[in-house]
C-alpha cells in the first residue's frame, strides 16, 4: 500500500487531471490512498473572492469557470461541484454582509479548493472504471486544535485514520473497495469548525496517513525531478539526489530549498516510512527517496542551497569574559523581540548570528543589547548551506576555501549545524549565486565529470 500526494500544479486543469489519473491507475495494484491539493491558483482566487466580498461584490467567476470547464472537458457530472459552489456563494454573501473575514471563516473559505479538486478527481476516476470516492479529511479522522490558518493535528488523528482507512488498507485486489481521494491541507477542530494546517499542510496530510497505516512509501508528486543538488535556475547542471535522509532534507528546506517542509516529515520520521519525491511532468524520472539513514556511503556533499536577504549581527562584550550567562542574556533579548535566529557562531565574549532581513525589526533589539555589548549590524548578506557529511569536513572545507579564494570571495562567517549534516557560510547577497555555482562545480563536477569521489577523498588539485 502507498500514499500518493499531488500538488496544485499537478492537477491545474483537465489535461493535468487526465495525466494524474493515468499515473494513479498505473499504481492501482499497490492500493493507493490519494491526497490532493487545490487546483492551480484556486486558493489565491478564493482569497481574491473574499477581498471582493469585503467591498460588497460577490463573484465566483474564476473559481466557477475553472472547475465547471474542467468537469465539462472531463465529461463528468457537476452535481457535487455545484453543491460546493452554492455553499461557497452563501459564505461569500455572509462575508459581504459582515464586512469581515475572521481566521475561522478564512479557513472555511480556502478549504473549498481541496474539497472541489477531490470531487472532480474521484468522479473522473469512476468514469474510467476505477472505483474511487472523495473523502474530506475529517471523514478519515483528521482532528486539529483551533489555531486557525496554522492548526496542529491532535494525537487521536493517528488512531482515527487507522479506523477509517484500516479496512481499505487490509483489503486485497479485486475486493471492490473504493480508492480514497482525500483533501490535503485541511481538518476540523473539536467544535466541528474547518481548519487549515499551514505551510506544508498537504504533504503533512499524506505523511500522517502513510505513517498511521504503515504504508510501503509516501509518494509526493511535484513539478521537479526530485531533490536536486541545487536550484536549477542557478546551476542548469543540477542533478537529482537519489537518496537523502530526513535530517538532510529538513536542513535543505529550512535554508531555502523548496522540497518538503520539515513539519510534514515528522510523522514518517517517527515510523521510518520512506518518502519518495517524484515529478508528475516527468514520470520516468526515478525521483528521490527520503529515508532515516543511508545504507550505502553517499557522496560527501548531497546538495547546496542559499537563503538571501539575511542580516548578520555581531555582538561583542569583553565585560562578559569569564562570566556566565552571556549567551542567555543575548538570546533572551531575541526572544523578547520575537526574532528568530538562523545561524550562530560563538566565542567567549562574542556572538555572530543571522536573522531574516525582511522580518526582523532590530531597533528594540539593538537598544537592549547595547546595554552590555557593542553591536554591528550588516545587511544584504546571504547564507550558503552545504548539506554534507561533516565527518568529512576537512575534505569539504579544503575544496570550499580553495575555490572561493581563487575567485576572491570572502566568507564572513561559518557555522556547523548540530545535526551534523550541514555547514553554513555567510557571504554578500549579490555573491550568493556565484558561490553556489563555484561550489557545485567543485563538489559535483561540470557536465557530469569530476567532483568528489564517493569515498570522500578529494579529486586531484582540490577539484580544479
Amino acid at each position: 500500500m502507498i500514499v500518493m500526494k499531488f500538488g496544485g500544479s499537478s492537477v491545474a486543469n483537465a489535461e493535468r487531471i487526465r495525466h494524474v489519473a493515468d499515473i494513479i491507475r498505473g499504481f492501482a495494484d499497490r492500493r493507493p490512498v490519494v491526497v490532493l491539493s487545490a487546483m492551480g491558483d484556486t486558493t489565491d482566487d478564493l482569497l481574491d473572492a473574499a477581498d471582493a466580498a469585503l467591498t460588497g461584490v460577490i463573484t465566483l467567476d474564476a473559481i466557477e469557470k475553472l472547475h465547471k470547464t474542467t468537469a465539462k472537458e472531463l465529461g463528468i457530472a457537476t452535481t457535487d461541484v455545484d453543491a460546493l459552489l452554492g455553499e461557497l456563494r452563501t459564505l461569500l454573501t455572509g462575508i459581504s454582509m459582515l464586512r469581515e473575514v475572521t481566521p475561522r471563516s478564512r479557513d472555511y473559505l480556502v478549504a473549498f479548493g481541496e474539497r472541489l479538486s477531490v470531487r472532480i478527481m474521484s468522479a473522473y476516476l469512476n468514469s474510467l472504471n476505477v472505483r474511487a470516492e472523495f473523502r474530506d479529511a475529517w471523514d478519515v479522522g483528521f482532528i486539529s486544535d483551533s489555531n486557525y490558518t496554522s492548526a496542529d493535528l491532535l494525537p487521536e488523528t493517528w488512531e482515527n485514520i487507522r479506523k477509517a482507512l484500516g479496512p481499505y488498507a487490509a483489503g486485497k485486489k479485486g475486493d471492490g473497495m473504493a480508492m480514497p481521494i482525500v483533501t490535503g491541507f485541511i481538518a476540523k477542530d473539536e467544535k466541528g469548525f474547518i481548519t487549515t494546517l499551514g505551510r506544508g499542510g498537504s504533504d503533512l496530510t499524506a505523511t500522517i496517513i502513510g505513517s498511521a497505516l504503515r504504508v510501503e512509501e509516501v509518494q509526493t508528486w511535484k513539478d521537479v525531478d526530485g531533490i536536486l543538488t541545487t536550484d536549477p535556475r542557478i546551476v542548469k547542471e543540477a542533478r537529482t539526489v537519489p537518496v537523502a535522509t530526513y535530517d538532510e532534507v529538513a536542513e535543505l528546506a529550512y535554508f531555502g530549498a523548496q522540497v518538503l517542509h520539515p513539519r510534514s516529515m515528522q510523522p514518517c520520521l517517527q515510523t521510518g516510512t520512506p518518502v519518495r519525491v517524484k515529478n508528475s511532468y516527468n514520470i520516468d524520472a526515478p525521483g528521490s527517496i527520503i529515508v532515516t539513514s543511508h545504507e550505502k556511503a553517499p557522496s560527501p556533499v548531497r546538495a547546496i542551497t542559499t537563503k538571501k536577504n539575511v542580516t548578520l549581527i555581531d555582538i561583542v562584550s569583553t565585560r562578559m569574559l569569564g562570566q556566565y550567562g552571556f549567551l542567555a542574556k543575548v538570546f533572551e533579548s531575541f526572544a523578547t523581540h520575537s526574532i528568530s535566529v538562523d545561524v550562530v557562531a560563538t566565542s567567549e565574549v562574542s556572538v555572530s548570528l543571522t536573522v531574516d532581513g525582511k522580518k526582523a525589526n532590530l531597533a528594540g533589539l539593538r537598544h537592549d543589547l547595547e546595554k552590555y555589548a557593542s553591536i554591528d549590524i550588516k545587511k544584504d548578506k546571504a547564507i550558503v548551506t552545504v548539506i554534507c557529511d561533516v565527518r568529512r569536513s576537512s575534505y569539504i572545507l579544503a575544496a570550499t576555501f580553495d575555490v572561493l579564494a581563487r575567485d576572491n570571495i570572502n566568507v564572513q562567517m561559518i557555522s556547523q549545524g548540530a545535526s551534523k549534516v550541514n555547514i553554513s557560510m555567510i557571504c554578500e547577497s549579490d555573491e550568493a549565486e556565484r558561490v553556489v555555482r563555484l561550489l557545485h562545480e567543485s563538489y559535483f563536477g561540470k557536465d557530469g565529470k569530476g567532483g568528489f569521489p564517493i569515498d570522500g577523498g578529494l579529486p586531484p588539485n582540490g577539484g580544479r
